[in-house]
């Protein structure tokens, strides 16, 4: 059965209108961090990986960082393992630390790598500590404590932050023509294992890489503005406004910082996409509309 006229044209739109795209971005690197709803939902999951092949096709060389909160909770409250949180970030003793490696570095890397695998693709999977790949020192949290007075140091154990990356073992893997997928796992000097929030390590690897894109998947359709419309083709300057007018607060706020990051260090443009929309990673690359948020460091 053939197409109908309408039909035909609105994908032949599609394709022509992809084309410019295509040609752009032909050898640059689009670091993507793969997390939120589209992590659990199993047809987000096959929209993404079929997204990150075609990119792989076309010439592109997508990297890919997830993230796995969800999937950690699960598995220690199955393990019965009481955790807590502070400012966010969950409190990682060793014993907490065993299971976030093995579920970041096991279950949910390995899931990725088979879906893009499965269609079509060629992934491999790796951690930050594979050939020493993410060099991580330990984060500390300064907070106010009323009963002192003062600011105290808390100690939230194996939760780290980057410290340098070493691209060498990312550049073999695109350069066999591979897809990496790697997971937010770091390794201290002294051989301590670090669980590092996967926005940060994204932005991280975009910047030494000279990315020409860092995509962030989100549950939230972008950056919004007070009256709840979608804010896109923002400058930095634009973003430092809205962080200092209060449009941008609470767990946006580090996402757009991470984004802001890359594109002060070189990285062409960051985007704040919606992880919920299928196929949302192809309708950011390969169209004029674009999903979610648009973040450049040119003069407005």
């Amino acid at each position: 059965m053939s197409l109908d006229r309408a039909a035909a044209l609105n994908i032949a739109q599609v394709l022509t209108e992809a084309l410019p795209y295509i040609q752009r971005f032909i050898g640059k690197t689009i670091v993507v961090k793969f997390g939120g709803n589209a992590m659990v939902d199993p047809l987000l999951h096959e929209s993404f990986a079929r997204d990150v092949v075609l990119m792989k096709l076309v010439g592109m060389n997508p990297v890919v960082v997830h993230g796995g909160g969800p999937q950690i909770g699960a598995l220690l409250a199955k393990l019965n393992i009481q955790t807590e949180f502070v400012d966010g970030m969950r409190v990682t003793d060793a014993q907490t630390m065993d299971v976030v490696e093995m579920v970041l570095g096991g279950s949910v890397n390995k899931e990725i790598v088979s879906s893009i695998n499965r269609n079509g693709g060629k992934a491999i999977g790796v951690t930050g500590k594979d050939g020493q790949m993410i060099r991580a020192r330990k984060l500390t949290v300064n907070r106010y404590s009323p009963e002192l007075d003062a600011s105290e140091i808390i100690d939230i154990g194996h939760v780290g932050e980057v410290d340098q990356i070493d691209t060498e073992v990312l550049q073999v893997i695109l350069k066999s023509n591979f897809i990496p997928v790697i997971a937010p796992i770091g390794v201290g000097e002294d051989g301590s294992t670090y669980n590092i929030n996967a926005d940060l390590v994204a932005g991280k690897l975009a910047q030494v890489m000279r990315a020409e894109k860092l995509m962030l998947l989100t549950n939230v359709a972008g950056l919004l503005d007070k009256q709840g419309k979608i804010l896109t083709g923002l400058t930095t300057t634009q973003v430092d406004g809205l962080i200092a007018d209060g449009t941008i607060t609470g767990g946006m706020l580090p996402k757009i910082r991470c984004a802001l990051d890359a594109v002060r260090s070189g990285v062409t443009s960051a985007h704040i996409v919606d992880g919920r929309v299928p196929h949302a990673v192809l309708l950011e690359t390969f169209t004029d509309e674009g999903m979610g948020t648009l973040i450049t460091n040119k003069r407005a």
